[in-house]
């Protein structure tokens, strides 16, 4: 038996290597260009392209086809091998099914087609957080808390119907009608509404609003096709409400879209010919973006928001701003993700994502951290919160000790994300495992509480609301009863007065979403922010901040 395991092994290894390789220069023969993802608008054409090995593959799939002991799927050995060559390559090169894309398509290009409803289940019945603005489903007049009971002749509620499931029977061409049976509050008879479904825009700012008197606040969730122009438009409504400042949060933002960032940098930097970013790699010749002097809003301070979860065209922005001394960069050190990746069509309707080249800040800093170690690199949050980086300035490990330099002359670090201008730490004192379990049934909670108390919140101005609506203990009781009752275990005595602020002050703001879609969540979620704050301290000391660490000679 041992030998013939042993035998076995020397056969199928190399046969293993065979496929990876020859599959590697499958895909380079079958690469076609895309739109890029981080790089320029105009696609590059793929050079020095493989055209030699075609016989080779050919023959041993047709080996294994017909000579091979069992059936195999010829589809799952080439997705296979792809995965095989990519996780030899860098953790963002990638290769997307078919299925994949169209969803994944649709986050970056802005759109997509449908009626325009975000939606959860709730009860094992699908209820309508809110309709899109400007859907299809808003100009028939669905409503949040709407319950969907029906699609078509079938009824969807009590059966166990999934958030995949719904979306197959919502989700479909533009022009395309669905009849829905709907089930409002107040109400036991089913409305029947039938709808057109349209291109729905995925909005990239989630909102927009003057945060003080002079000061706008501005939220981007994600670099998409559409972000540069939502910036502008943003831009536009706050300029006439008197926009001086501006703080730009970026927090929780993966990126996107380079040629985005760039494009929202040109309304930033009033000068003409900056140098923004520039990207090279091996088979890339340095590409740079320069500010174009088209800016047209007159603003004067900026605090710009990151933290562990910005990347990537996040990254872009708040490099050059640092660099520059633009503004000032608040919150804690960003993920690290200089990489740039060019997407690249197959002809079976899958996708490859390959790192094209890295892109460098104004100053001349890589900030990809390392990736030699993919495990450690997946694990970075983990690893920053046990070393104790989040709660702690003091505690950021420095993994270039290059010394880049801004505008002004401060001393600024590469190798590894964007360490800030101001540190914030996390505020972990109201987190613990009863909080995280309670956290979990506040969306369901706020649709039994909205049910109940429909009439008098409908009558409330947003302004109102921030300012006179209270979570009371009664109600929080409700909340602890609600959450028992669902399954969660907790301990309320464990529950110290922070993570009951906490809950509490989400509370608010899911039913602030219910009622006046994301901008009414983020007003009331800034309130007590603490890294909004410290954004708003920072503008009041502006010039010093940024006169801080002058080293240059």
């Amino acid at each position: 038996m041992p030998t013939e395991k042993k035998t076995s092994s020397y056969i199928w290894l190399p046969m293993l290597l065979s496929i990876i390789l020859v599959f590697g220069i499958l895909i380079g023969m079958r690469l076609q260009p895309a739109q890029p993802i981080l790089i320029s608008e105009v696609s590059q054409e793929a050079t020095n392209t493989p055209t030699s090995g075609n016989n080779k593959i050919d023959q041993l799939l047709r080996f294994i086809e017909s000579k091979y002991v069992d059936d195999v799927d010829r589809e799952q050995l080439v997705d296979e091998a792809i995965g095989s060559i990519l996780e030899q390559l860098d953790p963002h090169s990638s290769y997307i099914s078919a299925e994949e894309l169209t969803q994944v398509n649709e986050q970056m290009e802005g759109n997509f087609e449908g009626i325009g409803v975000e939606f959860m289940i709730f009860e094992d019945t699908v209820v309508v957080v809110t309709p899109l603005t400007g859907g299809p489903a808003e100009t028939v007049g669905i409503m949040a808390g709407d319950r969907i009971v029906q699609v078509e002749d079938s009824v969807i509620a009590g059966i166990g119907i999934t958030n995949a499931g719904i979306i197959g029977l919502l989700k479909g061409e533009k022009g395309t009608s669905v009849k829905i049976g709907i089930l409002r509050i107040g109400s036991e008879e089913v409305k029947e509404y039938e709808i057109t479904r349209d291109k729905i825009p995925i909005k990239s700012i989630d909102a927009a609003y003057m945060i003080s008197e002079s000061t706008g606040y501005i939220k981007i969730n994600r670099f998409s096709a559409t972000t540069d122009k939502e910036f502008l438009d943003a831009l536009e409504a706050l300029d006439r409400e008197g926009l001086k400042d501006l703080v730009l949060d970026l927090r929780r933002n993966p990126g996107g879209y380079l040629q985005k960032a760039t494009n929202m940098l040109n309304q930033l930097f009033p000068e003409k010919g900056d140098l923004l970013v520039y990207t090279q790699g091996r088979a890339v010749n340095r590409m740079e973006y320069k500010t174009r002097g088209r800016g047209i809003f007159d603003i004067n301070k900026i605090a710009l928001l990151i933290d562990e979860g910005s990347a990537s065209a996040s990254e872009i922005l708040a490099g050059a701003v640092q660099d520059h001394d633009r503004g000032i960069i608040v919150g804690r050190r960003s993920f690290g993700k200089g990489l740039v990746q060019e997407q690249y069509q197959l002809k079976d309707g899958s996708a490859l994502r390959l790192t094209i080249a890295r892109y460098y800040t104004p100053s001349g800093r890589s900030i990809q951290k390392s990736y030699e170690d993919l495990e450690a690199y997946e694990n970075d949050f983990s690893q920053r919160y046990e070393s104790g980086e989040l709660i702690s300035e003091a505690n950021i490990k420095i993994k270039d000790s290059t010394r880049y330099f801004t505008e002004n002359g401060r001393v600024v670090f590469g190798g590894g994300g964007i360490i800030p201008d101001v540190f914030v730490p996390m505020d972990t004192q109201g987190i613990s495992d009863d909080y995280m379990v309670l956290r979990q049934q506040i969306p369901n909670f706020t649709f039994r509480y909205i049910d109940q108390y429909n009439e008098t919140l409908q009558g409330l101005s947003l302004a109102e609301f921030a300012l006179d609506f209270k979570v009371s203990e009664q109600d929080f009781q409700n909340f602890l009863e609600f959450s028992r009752s669902a399954g969660a275990t907790f301990d309320e005595n464990q529950l110290n007065a922070k993570s009951q602020q906490e809950l509490k002050q989400q509370l608010k703001a899911r039913v602030g979403k219910h009622l006046f879609d994301e901008l009414g969540y983020y007003k009331i979620m800034n309130q007590n922010d603490p890294m909004i704050l410290s954004a708003l301290d920072a503008l009041k000391d502006y010039e010093n901040i940024l006169k801080r660490k002058q080293f240059k000679n």
